[in-house]
């Protein structure tokens, strides 16, 4: 925005400090100032006003106060005392204002006896330099006023207002307006106006109409100056493609009081240049004041902000400087009165950076700061989270980060109830109905999306999901891998669990009721439960044909699904070393079949009794559960590994314990060793 040097100077007795001087001392302690231009006798400013300091700096008269308070020199300002006639002016033009929240302030004067002709040389000088076409001496009046105080006004011609009655009110459909400029616009309920009896007068802190205007035969003049709402006004702007001067100001906002002194201003030289008189009496509409804010200021934290030593006197005179009232308390702090105008303080920090900028940022020097180092609070969730990425990582996994939510064809495919699902209010799309109340659904997506481009893919997820149960959101931890890979899952599984520090690992097969079986996402014979010791803490299996169709799956997925809460329940950092034994192993197979209810744990606490510490480990490679088995029997298979920690175990002493534990577990009622 430009400012005219010799009408900033005209606000002080003291002579300024050349153009240049000045832009470098307004761009240490106020705003950039960007080019200083040299035209005629003029020199012209461009500064960078910053938008927080629009509602009092968009004007020569807010510049010239951060002149003031910068240079600490005294601010002197024109007089606006009127010689007021003794007819009221409210006898000659009524008000009305429909929405005080579209409208905050409206004040009118009424001047008679004008006489329109140019203006004088030095307001048409003023207005040219920064770019206005003088109009008449009113209407230039008008555009001074505003580039001087930073308030719009606008005048009417009052012969030419119906019934001498003005109303602030949303257009309505249908209305048109002829502007000043001649441009035509159609109006809506969006723009607000100033209207007569008979229709739109002006598009309210936008632009004037034509009807109305200035001119020559004009003799009595309404002059407006009024205080709009600023997003009613910046609406209106955008709606009908129109930028202003005013709408300018009036979309930044503006102070209440500024709206009298302004018109008090332009009346007052209107008064002087025009030979008008001015009827008793301000209308105006004001129906909530404008009060100063107070702030409570402590000394000490000012010093402490700033990180420099500045004086109690120092700060209260620089505050002054800024216009700022003081009262002096106790305690150390001080109450602090803010001018209507500095829309923009509120808190504290607010003034302290005030105070800083008057002072000098240039006076505070850098200092390093001294604090210790304080390692942060251990976050063991956080922790086992991200040693069970590294492990799935090490293992050849790739985390995934999917949405929150499922859409309701998903919930259809995975048979989720619309009961049991939590529905978000306003989805910003289709595709976000539902919070997710697995991880399984939008991994099965990933999976869909990237099985083209890759043969064999691992991807896990470890975050949120939602129900409608007690516990509303948990923590769950899931792995995909595709293709026909139960088994590897089952050691990555294992893997998993181990370096977690969790023993007591086993898998129980799945049983669903004949309910659950008809809304299975799993195969039915190859579902196991993960558990460690009684309790269950997630699901290993093979998803559905019935799925993987749907979502046009390769035909084999297998899935883990941990409750992750569960798990870092389970976890240990304490690890038992043991030195590998140099000596080899030895692998022998048994298959057993047994009633459905014979748990899997059952046959592996025998097979451990009997074989003692010749057995290293023993792995359930296979669960089968078919049509050719006897009813209600399955079929379990197992690696029994063998290994001694002081010598290598012969063939005899070998076959010896595995027929030692086919004899025991062929005495077992209903058990039987498939050979």
């Amino acid at each position: 925005m430009t400012f005219s040097y010799n009408w900033l100077q005209s606000f002080f007795k003291k002579q300024l400090p050349e153009p240049k001087k000045l832009a470098e001392a307004l761009t240490m302690h106020s705003f950039q100032v960007e080019e200083v231009i040299k035209t005629g006798k003029d020199w012209l400013l461009d500064i960078d006003i910053l938008p927080n300091r629009g509602p009092d700096c968009f004007s020569h008269l807010g510049i010239a106060r951060e002149i003031s308070a910068v240079l600490n020199i005294k601010l002197q300002f024109g007089g606006s005392k009127l010689k007021e006639q003794e007819q009221k002016a409210k006898d000659l033009i009524e008000v009305k204002v429909n929405d005080k929240n579209d409208c905050l302030r409206y004040t009118v004067r009424v001047i008679d006896g004008v006489k329109v002709g140019y203006s004088p040389k030095w307001i048409r000088d003023r207005l040219r330099v920064l770019g206005l076409k003088s109009i008449n001496n009113v209407v230039d009046i008008a555009n001074y006023v505003m580039l001087e105080t930073g308030q719009p006004l606008h005048a009417f011609d009052r012969a030419k207002i119906s019934k001498q009655k003005i109303t602030v009110r949303r257009a309505e459909k249908g209305e048109r307006i002829i502007t000043l400029d001649n441009e035509r616009y159609s109006l809506d309920k969006d723009i607000l106006i100033i209207a007569d009896e008979k229709g739109p007068l002006a598009i309210a802190g936008i632009k004037g109409g034509k009807k109305a205007q200035i001119d020559k035969k004009t003799k009595t003049i309404v002059l407006e100056s009024a205080n709009f709402d600023p997003a009613v006004i910046r609406s209106g702007s955008k709606k009908i493609d129109l930028k202003t001067d005013a709408s300018w100001r009036f979309e930044h906002g503006l102070d209440l009081d500024l709206t009298e002194s302004a018109i008090d201003r332009a009346a007052y030289l209107i008064e002087e240049l025009t030979g008008g008189k001015t009827y008793q009496g301000l209308i105006d509409f004001y129906p909530k004041k404008a009060l100063p804010k107070k702030i409570k200021l402590y000394l000490g934290y000012v010093r402490s902000l700033l990180g420099v030593e500045i004086s109690d006197s120092k700060i209260n005179r620089i505050l002054e400087r800024l216009d700022f009232g003081i009262k002096k308390m106790k305690s150390g702090y001080i109450m602090v009165e803010v001018p209507t105008y500095r829309l923009d303080i509120s808190i504290p920090e607010d003034l302290i950076e005030e105070i800083g900028r008057v002072y000098g940022y240039h006076k505070i020097h850098s200092v390093f700061p001294v604090s210790a180092i304080i390692p942060p609070e251990k976050n063991i969730d956080i922790f086992w989270e991200d040693m069970t990425k590294s492990i799935l990582k090490e293992a050849g996994f790739t985390e995934v980060y999917s949405n929150s939510f499922i859409n309701r064809n998903q919930a259809k495919i995975f048979n989720h109830s619309a009961s049991n699902l939590i529905e978000v209010i306003n989805p910003t799309s289709a595709d976000y109905q539902y919070l997710r109340p697995s991880l399984i659904p939008n991994l099965l997506n990933n999976l869909k999306r990237n099985q083209k481009l890759f043969k064999d893919i691992k991807i896990f997820e470890s975050g949120k999901i939602f129900k409608k149960e007690k516990t509303k959101e948990k923590k769950a931890l899931t792995g995909v891998i595709s293709g026909d890979a139960f088994y590897m899952a089952k050691g990555i599984v294992d893997l998993l669990l181990n370096k977690l520090g969790i023993s007591g690992i086993w898998y129980d097969q799945y049983q669903p009721t004949p309910e659950e079986s008809e809304i299975s996402i799993w195969h039915s014979k190859k579902l196991a439960e993960i558990k460690v010791d009684q309790e269950e803490i997630g699901f290993l299996g093979e998803i559905s044909s019935k799925i993987t169709d749907q979502l046009k799956l390769e035909p084999k997925v297998v899935v883990f699904d941990f409750d992750f809460e569960k798990v870092l329940k389970l976890v240990s950092e304490e690890k038992e070393y043991r030195p590998i034994s140099p000596y080899p192993s030895a692998v022998r197979d048994i298959a057993i079949l047994v009633p459905r209810q014979v748990s899997v744990e059952q046959i592996l606490n025998k097979i451990e009794r009997l074989g003692g510490m010749l057995i290293k480990d023993i792995d359930l490679f296979d669960i089968y559960d078919g049509e050719e088995l006897p009813e209600g029997k399955k079929n379990l298979a197992f690696h029994i590994i063998y290994q001694a920690e002081d010598r290598t175990l012969s063939s005899e002493e070998i076959d010896k314990v595995q027929n030692k534990i086919v004899k025991a577990l062929e005495k077992e009622s209903g058990w039987e060793i498939r050979k």
